[in-house]
């Protein structure tokens, strides 16, 4: 580990090269395979993070260990989305059979109303939610890293964060895809920060292979690797956090920090024929809405009709405004709002919830003010899935929400704020950055958490690990994940061949199906748009990570590294 971490760019640019999992292909069926391993498997966003997990499963660590260190390695190679000044939900399976879900989502502020974006005439504001301090919730990921570890972690703490800090202050080659983000964003940097430039990440030009060093957000991380909670909620760090929200004049506060909990809860579990769905429960609308889809799938013969084909889009598009629009009317923060689970989740409900879906036409979508979805291509979220030797498996869905949160960085700490108060429903109707309606019951409150689409899922089979998988995505994330388990279950997909395959979505509001862009035929889109639809075409969709048991026990890691950097690593 500390060997490649002292290499050259252009050493580090083979290695990187090097990580790109090679497709193993099987001569008699043409399958194509993923990354496969005996042992354990990561699947990250980035080759260095998952790199850091697998040197933490040889050393003996299990699944938690990795988990942590891999989420502290992505808070430095992919900044755009890992995080420690965000958020997220893990959901845990052991080989005990014990199964756990983490929930360390932001909350609201204190100081946080729920008409705090609206101006005199109650016109909703929505760039304050999305960019600058006032966007930012309070941060959950060291708490829920810190509980993670404490509660299944094997190895020493110090271990885990060592990894991240070496790579922070050594600094490490970044992607091409990375470089274009970085200089995608260079405007918002210096919009956010007048006072503090975040020098290491102002460049006239990014280019890949380009070192990128973070010495300050070394120095956060090793008062995290010496004093763990305390280290981000209390001394320096803090400090230096509340000076920052005060000099942009946001409003989360010493007591914010000091009360801020992740929370352990039941997960969600649920069934699809003879699998086992483990998932998140509220405050994510993800473990819900996924198993709303799942169940109302089983009476359709969507193996019959094929794969992306108009009847099979068709039917599973109508689903997704159903479950949509479920979403948008009940579910919230269940600290602070009765979400009627047993209710959504109830197969006779979810039967007449479906029962008008006719094969011929689509249906109407209530009329109300649809948002107008600009920033579509914003969403960032990362995931990652975890499976040790032991067959104990982790999967973590992290974000900032949008490119680098509000863009806002702790001057003297290194690290990016959220911008997740945009989740909350800032005004009933009005739709938030991923054109997501909410209502009253995900209305800002003080201390709430906002509702997420984040699905980390874990599936089993006849009491066996079987699955576990997630995506970044915004409000695209629960048809991912809904279609990638579609895709191995019922079209007889490789793990990777899942996480490749062209995806579409869609939402209630607004009223489209959004396809990858030059991901299908021609010929489908006009049987679609003769059943009623209107198609919208958008940036690719997906980037899975995502590990699945084969028949003779071992592991495949599917991991998107077409459309992005996903890199699955075993050993």
């Amino acid at each position: 580990m500390k060997i490649f971490l002292r290499l050259q760019t252009i050493i580090l640019l083979a290695f990187f090269m090097a990580c790109q999992p090679i497709p193993q292909q099987n001569i008699h069926t043409k399958k194509v395979f993923g990354t496969i391993a005996k042992n354990g498997m990561i699947a990250s966003a980035h080759p260095l993070a998952s790199a850091v997990g697998v040197e933490i499963l040889k050393k003996g660590g299990n699944a938690a260990d990795a988990a942590v260190a891999v989420f502290f390695a992505l808070a430095v190679v992919y900044p755009r989305a890992g995080n420690i000044g965000g958020g997220g939900f893990a959901v845990c399976r052991w080989n005990t059979g014990e199964k756990t879900s983490l929930d360390f989502r932001e909350t609201a502020p204190k100081a946080a109303t729920k008409d705090m974006y609206l101006d005199k005439e109650g016109n909703a504001q929505i760039q304050l939610s999305l960019a600058g301090h006032l966007a930012a919730g309070v941060p959950g990921s060291v708490d829920g890293m810190v509980e993670l570890h404490k509660k299944y972690g094997k190895l020493t703490w110090a271990e885990l964060l060592q990894p991240s800090i070496d790579l922070a202050e050594k600094g490490f080659a970044i992607t091409r895809n990375e470089a274009e983000y970085l200089d995608k964003y260079q405007a918002d940097f210096i919009a956010q920060n007048p006072i503090n430039l975040p020098k290491q990440f102002i460049k006239t030009k990014w280019k890949q292979g380009d070192m990128l060093y973070q010495t300050d957000l070394a120095k956060t991380l090793k008062r995290i690797q010496i004093d763990g909670r305390k280290g981000f909620y209390e001394g320096e760090t803090a400090y230096l956090l509340l000076q920052e929200i005060q000099k942009g004049k946001g409003i989360i506060t010493y007591e914010d920090l000091q009360n801020y909990h992740a929370i352990w809860r039941k997960p969600i579990l649920g069934n699809y024929k003879n699998y086992q769905i483990i998932t998140m429960a509220p405050p994510s609308s993800g473990g819900i809405a996924l198993l709303q889809l799942l169940q109302a799938s089983e009476k359709y013969p969507l193996r019959k009709w094929g794969h992306n084909t108009a009847k099979t889009m068709h039917v599973m598009t109508e689903m997704e405004r159903r479950v949509y629009a479920d979403r948008a009317t009940h579910l919230g923060d269940p600290d602070f709002y009765k979400v009627p689970q047993e209710m959504l989740l109830d197969k006779n409900y979810i039967t007449k919830r479906m029962s008008d879906i006719s094969f011929t036409q689509k249906t109407s979508s209530q009329t109300i003010k649809q948002g107008n979805v600009t920033r579509m291509d914003s969403y960032e979220t990362t995931h990652l899935s975890v499976v040790d030797a032991d067959r104990n498996a982790i999967s973590i869905t992290t974000t900032l929400n949008g490119n680098y949160g509000c863009k806002v960085m702790v001057a003297g700490a290194g690290f990016f704020l959220n911008n997740e108060m945009d989740d909350f429903s800032i005004k009933p109707g009005v739709a938030n950055q991923f054109g997501l309606i909410g209502g009253e019951a995900n209305a800002i409150v003080a201390n709430k958490r906002m509702l997420s689409s984040m699905t980390p899922t874990i599936i089993e089979q006849n009491g066996k690990l079987f699955m576990v998988l997630g995506t970044p995505g915004g409000s695209t994330i629960i048809t991912s994940v809904y279609q990638t388990i579609l895709n191995v279950l019922e079209h007889g997909m490789t793990m990777q061949e899942a996480v490749d395959a062209k995806k579409f979505h869609h939402q209630w509001l607004p009223d489209e199906i959004m396809l990858e862009e030059k991901a299908f035929p021609e010929r489908l889109q006009n049987e679609l748009i003769k059943l009623g639809h209107t198609l919208k075409y958008v940036p690719p969709l997906g980037r899975m990570d995502c590990v699945l048991i084969l028949p003779d026990g071992s592991l495949e890691g599917g991991s998107d590294n077409t459309r992005a950097d996903n890199t699955s690593l075993g050993y």
